[in-house]
């Protein structure tokens, strides 16, 4: 008797755990795991799988879909894209994975061809400026600012013709008339800015602000407590820390000082260069390391570097040292090497990376087919951050369609999910 009810309870607990597991297969992901949780989990992952997971339901392709889940991936996504853009002079551009070049299997897709946004065929019509956030701004023949992520294909064009108007010169064109321009980003009003500097017909300076989320100009010349001296600042700015920043170009800064612009405060100031910096005769060129600013100068055959690890901490100023001469730096690699792109020789693509631990070279020529119009000398290019960011006058609609068409889509479940959780 003992051991007939010992196999009835024994055959029970089979068909309860057969039924538990059954149960829990008919379940999705999301309905074992807390929306809050899944969204933690997701902008954590690197851009390249964002669209292959949009697919595993609806209510993630809400969630990746979101332009707000796109601004939180620019801040906690673990292994950013660096992208290398280049524009020849036929206004073709080419943008280039700068971590696939030195990856021995993903290097012949490191290139691809990209279309330009309001393309035209006529030479010379599309400069590149600035970055930031995975946004590139381009300048586009005669008088025109685009807003551009390659990534998605979200643009904008906005005209700056009232700058035109104050200046005499009959060929005033950015970037080459810009005494200073800038792309950045102001977090206390979610906008995005473009800032430049210029000179009218009699001589005087100018500081002009444009808003992408107003889409309007704003006059900053309150700003320039003193005059700019238009020779002294490289032109274009570089964004860190919700500042543009810009290097000194002459030795008639006499201090060899970073110019900063606060987007929120709207105010100037400088830091000082390394003194190492002090005196130096050779152009002293500006970039950003892994979210740090750094200099860089060519010497007999070497690049030197400085890093700033603490930002506005002059004493947190890091010396490198790279012995291959004209190589630009364009981005961090694993963290820490420095990747750089070389100036010679001209008929290649060269790109060398630089081992800090281990003080260790490895250079890579980058061979792709469409690549041959794009060496020269006259190559142009910027550094982006891929992101899922679009350009802010489309967000407002975006938002919109997205929800109708995501909610029409979806199950009354999910919907109650969605609803519930956000």
């Amino acid at each position: 008797m003992d051991k007939k009810k010992q196999r009835q309870s024994t055959m029970e607990k089979k068909k309860k755990k057969q039924q538990l597991n059954e149960n829990h297969k008919s379940k999705s992901i999301d309905d074992i795991f807390p929306l809050e949780l899944i969204h933690r989990i997701l902008v954590r992952v690197p851009l390249k799988h964002l669209g292959r997971l949009k697919c595993v339901s609806k209510l993630w392709n809400a969630l990746i879909s979101d332009p707000d889940f796109a601004k939180s991936h620019v801040h906690f996504s673990a292994a950013p894209t660096h992208v290398c853009l280049f524009i020849n002079d036929y206004s073709k551009a080419c943008s280039v994975d700068i971590d696939a070049v030195f990856h021995r299997h993903k290097r012949a897709t490191a290139a691809k061809e990209v279309s330009l946004p309001f393309e035209t065929n006529t030479p010379f019509d599309f400069e590149v400026m600035c970055s930031c956030r995975g946004l590139v701004l381009l300048h586009r023949a005669p008088h025109f600012f685009i807003v551009w992520n390659p990534v998605i294909g979200s643009s904008k064009r906005v005209s700056y013709s009232h700058i035109v108007s104050r200046s005499d010169r009959k060929n005033f064109m950015f970037p080459v008339s810009a005494c200073l321009y800038g792309f950045g980003y102001d977090v206390s009003q979610d906008d995005y800015l473009v800032v430049v500097a210029s000179q009218d017909k009699n001589g005087q300076e100018h500081f002009d602000c444009l808003s992408l989320r107003t889409n309007s100009w704003t006059n900053l010349d309150f700003a320039l407590s003193k005059p700019l001296g238009s020779s002294n600042w490289k032109s274009r700015g570089f964004f860190l820390n919700g500042a543009i920043h810009w290097s000194s170009r002459t030795l008639r800064v006499r201090d060899y000082s970073i110019l900063i612009f606060d987007l929120k405060e709207r105010s100037f100031s400088t830091i000082s260069m390394p003194e190492q910096v002090m005196g130096y005769l050779n152009p002293t060129l500006l970039a950003l390391l892994g979210g740090c600013l750094a200099l860089y100068s060519y010497e007999y055959g070497k690049t030197n570097i400085w890093v700033m690890k603490e930002y506005k901490v002059h004493s947190s100023w890091i010396f490198y040292q790279f012995f291959s001469g004209g190589s630009a730096p364009l981005c961090l690699s694993n963290g820490s090497d420095i990747v750089a792109l070389r100036s010679f020789p001209i008929s290649n693509l060269w790109f060398v990376k630089y081992d800090v631990r281990r003080e260790l070279f490895q250079f890579q020529c980058l061979e792709y087919p469409h690549l041959e119009q794009f060496k020269g000398r006259s190559r142009r290019y910027i550094v982006y951050t891929e992101s899922l960011v679009r350009v802010p006058s489309e967000i407002k609609d975006k938002k919109k369609k997205m929800a109708i068409r995501i909610t029409r889509s979806m199950s009354n479940k999910e919907r109650e999910r969605l609803n519930r959780d956000t």
